[in-house]
């Protein structure tokens, strides 16, 4: 299984008044069950901030790849938890896949909001302007002899490798106030 196959998904569901303990039991329970099918990877349930009239519930799985998540959504257990929970919430649950670029900017355990496409593009331009600016020119001095096609695939493979698990995980990390303001806003 490679990080690149995996799927991260979040389901926003809305209870009834009157209905969030049943609802949470019925996550609760359904949550518990659904780990042990294949291709789990994990799950994460923000509920409502207690006292905000909020009766929001956002869930996030990962899956190792697409066909566990429609093996997934077609078990028989999923069907049942769907049917089971449409009596306890406000219409259907919000569906998402999240994008790759998305997935960069979500810390893990984080509650996720759609973050809008400008700033994503401004972050991933600052981590990928460097590397394509000094990676190219290095790698043409550093190996001379080869075929530039070669040196290309070198640098291409450098740039995914650095932005995948070094520069995109440190700028969301440092711009992550910049990012997710509504995090840094505290209740009192």
């Amino acid at each position: 299984m490679s990080e690149m196959s995996q799927v991260t998904v979040w389901i926003t569901r809305t209870a009834r008044p009157g209905c969030e303990l049943d609802f949470e039991r019925a996550l609760h329970d359904f949550v518990q069950r659904s780990l042990s099918q294949p291709g789990q990877l994990g799950v994460h349930v923000t509920r409502p901030v207690p006292g905000s009239g909020s009766r929001e519930y956002r869930i996030v799985r990962k899956f190792a790849d697409r066909e566990a998540l429609a093996a997934f959504r077609a078990s028989p257990d999923y069907l049942e938890w769907d049917r089971q929970v449409c009596q306890l919430t406000e219409g259907e649950g919000h569906f998402e896949e999240l994008a790759g670029l998305e997935s960069w900017f979500t810390p893990a355990g984080a509650v996720l909001h759609p973050l809008p496409r400008w700033k994503m593009a401004l972050v991933t331009f600052v981590g990928v302007y460097p590397l394509t600016s000094i990676l190219p020119r290095l790698f043409l001095r550093l190996l001379p002899g080869w075929h530039p096609l070669l040196v290309n695939i070198v640098v291409t493979g450098l740039i995914v490798g650095s932005l995948t698990w070094v520069i995109m995980p440190l700028l969301s990390r440092l711009l992550h106030p910049w990012l997710h303001p509504e995090q840094n806003v505290r209740t009192t």
